[in-house]
């Protein structure tokens, strides 16, 4: 079943408190996966997004438990926008779809790495990799 390209305007998004027990807004998602999941405070779970086919990073997004549940559902990756207060669909509007290929929780339920087949690039800016800036690291002497 394809998502819709149109963003969806979600319900606003709760602050302040501990991290939150359950979602913000309303979700169809597996109990029993939702149960898995740590958020932030805005009921949000950090998505690290990687090449299936070579593993290279290609961006970190946020879902919440109804963008899992699109993404599981649809194989189309879909994540929350804190700045527009929306899901997005990626490449609904650039073109650069995502094809989910597998998802995994961490052990802490606080992060999900996401596995997609990329088309076009992954970074907004027109990158493949939205982590195309390399800054520079230090290392320590040698001591003896």
């Amino acid at each position: 079943m394809p998502a819709s390209d149109a963003p969806v305007t979600g319900a606003p998004a709760t602050s302040g408190g501990p991290a939150a027990p359950g979602p913000a807004r309303p979700s169809r998602l597996d109990p029993a996966i939702a149960a898995r999941l740590r958020r932030t405070p805005d009921g949000l779970v950090a998505a690290v997004v990687r090449a299936h086919d070579t593993g290279e990073v290609l961006m970190v997004a946020w879902m919440d438990d109804e963008a899992l549940h699109r993404t599981l559902t649809t194989g189309r990756a879909t994540y929350w926008s804190r700045s527009r207060q929306e899901y997005w669909v990626k490449g609904a509007t650039s073109g650069h779809h995502q094809h989910v290929r597998s998802v995994a929780v961490d052990c802490d339920g606080d992060a999900l790495l996401v596995s997609v087949d990329q088309v076009g690039a992954a970074c907004h800016t027109g990158h493949r990799t939205c982590f195309f800036t390399e800054l520079p690291v230090s290392s320590p002497e040698a001591t003896s």
